[in-house]
């Protein structure tokens, strides 16, 4: 697998990942919406950990700069 997302993309899905489970923390946002959000989340955490991202492969998008 090669990195398909930058360090910038990396940092906002950090930042978004964060910002959700906050809000799950905090009983914002309950229920269903929580839990769908919350594996959105953990998404945004792994994909910006490991840098690569299924959906950027598939849609062609590569936020990180060539070698």
């Amino acid at each position: 697998m090669k990195k398909n997302v930058g360090t910038f993309d990396a940092i906002v899905r950090f930042i978004i990942a964060v910002g959700i489970g906050v809000l799950i923390y905090r009983e914002i946002i309950t229920g269903t919406l929580a839990i769908l959000l919350g594996i959105v989340a953990v998404a945004l955490l792994i994909t910006g950990l490991v840098g690569w991202c299924g959906i950027y492969t598939l849609l062609g998008i590569r936020t990180c700069p060539k070698k």
